[in-house]
């Protein structure tokens, strides 16, 4: 295994790119399903994640390729339908290739998904989805068997319960294909989603309410395969632009779109931090951090992948801070780490009370999942001495070359393996 061993204290300046959004492409990519043919999906981050859905994929007879972050898809050689426990267990995402299958097959065996052990995201609203569609499906040996009545999905009214990306992904994919009209209701509207919808019409779907929380699909008889270009990923720059406000420090980060990011660049303003974006820019000054309090929400409000790197900030903030997050109530594995390095944090059920200002020091922390993983990075960057971030491979999941860019920005960290687990 690799751990990131870092030394606190640099400034974080200059200028750094943002890479295709993870989520952008864990969804893209399945709706290749729905149309044989070959495309190029431009873009690409060289993620875990990616390489782990493009297993996945190869394991259903699709061609994968992953060239210079442009990934090459060639999906006319489908020869199964069962999407393995070996590929699924390591990703929730997986569970996306259930709609394109049994939309455009009829049928398909889905493992129960696996993915970051902070707490559990239920597929049921998923398979409701399916069902209102008109599949049967069963529970077998852990696997959701899924067929489609007929052989034909068919449209439906659907709400969701929760305003759920993954569900709302999987059903607007499926619907494209099935015959009739699907209405959902508190559909997703992040820009992910967006971004999938988008790639559908170009394929020839039939959308109406693309960015809003209600969806109308015309369901057709085909699609046609096509390129696209995936969006820049919000977390990540959410992310940088959070480490070089602990560390006082002063950054561009390009290849970003500023209205992803609306609700985190408010919350750095009232955080004391100066901003300027532009149309795919935005450049961060830091000097001494306000602290604020904050609620994760769904988009477009604070997102809950941010929770964890605010945290990290308010740590350093001149007074208290609370900072709450009713999406994930249990997604706050990274405090008692955090408390190793010298956090002053009580956690009270789903909200989290930040005594700022109190010095870190450098220890051996622990990542448990991905943003918990990149919440540690940034605390160790200003913590004094040395801190080493153990079990590296979840932040790997969702953060192209992190410790090459945040290197060029000036941050001393280094990746080296260990035996540690």
């Amino acid at each position: 295994m690799d751990k990131f061993v870092i030394q606190g204290g640099n400034r974080l300046c200059g200028k750094v790119k943002i890479s295709g959004a993870k989520n952008g492409s864990l969804a893209l990519m399945p709706a290749t399903i729905l149309a044989q043919g070959t495309y190029n999906l431009f873009n690409t981050p060289n993620l875990k994640d990616v390489r782990t859905m493009s297993h996945l994929m190869t394991s259903l007879g699709i061609i994968c390729e992953l060239n210079d972050n442009t990934l090459f898809i060639d999906s006319r050689s489908i020869n199964s339908f069962e999407a393995p426990y070996q590929h699924v267990k390591n990703m929730r995402a997986s569970f996306y290739v259930l709609g394109p299958l049994l939309s455009r097959y009829g049928e398909a065996r889905v493992s129960l998904p696996g993915g970051c052990a902070w707490g559990p995201r239920p597929v049921d609203l998923h398979i409701k989805g399916m069902e209102k569609l008109g599949a049967e499906i069963s529970l077998e040996k852990g696997y959701v068997v899924a067929k489609a009545k007929g052989g034909n999905l068919k449209g439906a009214k659907i709400n969701l319960e929760i305003s759920s990306v993954g569900a709302t992904g999987n059903i607007l994919m499926a619907a494209t294909l099935a015959k009739g009209t699907t209405l959902i209701s508190n559909a997703a509207t992040e820009p992910e989603i967006t971004a999938l919808a988008k790639m559908l019409v170009k394929m020839g779907a039939k959308i109406d309410g693309i960015g809003t929380s209600i969806l109308e699909i015309e369901g057709v008889s085909e699609l046609h395969p096509t390129d696209e270009t995936n969006i820049p990923d919000r977390i990540e720059a959410a992310t940088f632009l959070i480490a070089a406000a602990i560390t006082g420090g002063n950054i561009v980060i390009n290849n970003c779109n500023p209205h992803h990011l609306t609700s985190i660049l408010g919350l750095l303003e009232d955080a004391e931090c100066k901003i300027d974006a532009n149309s795919d820019s935005i450049s961060l000054e830091s000097n001494d951090i306000k602290s604020v309090d904050t609620t994760t929400a769904i988009y477009p409000g604070v997102p809950t992948d941010i929770q964890p790197q605010w945290v990290s900030l308010m740590l350093i903030a001149k007074g208290d801070s609370k900072i709450s997050d009713p999406i994930y109530k249990d997604r706050f594995k990274h405090i008692p780490e955090m408390i190793r390095l010298g956090a002053n944090i009580e956690l009270i059920e789903h909200t989290a009370y930040v005594k700022g200002g109190h010095k870190l020091t450098g220890a051996s922390v622990m990542a448990s999942d991905l943003r918990a993983g990149a919440a540690l990075v940034i605390a160790g960057l200003v913590a004094e001495g040395t801190t080493e971030v153990l079990r590296i491979y979840h932040i790997d999941r969702g953060y192209e070359a992190f410790e090459t860019k945040l290197t060029n920005l000036g941050a001393n960290i280094q990746r080296i393996k260990t035996d540690l687990v």
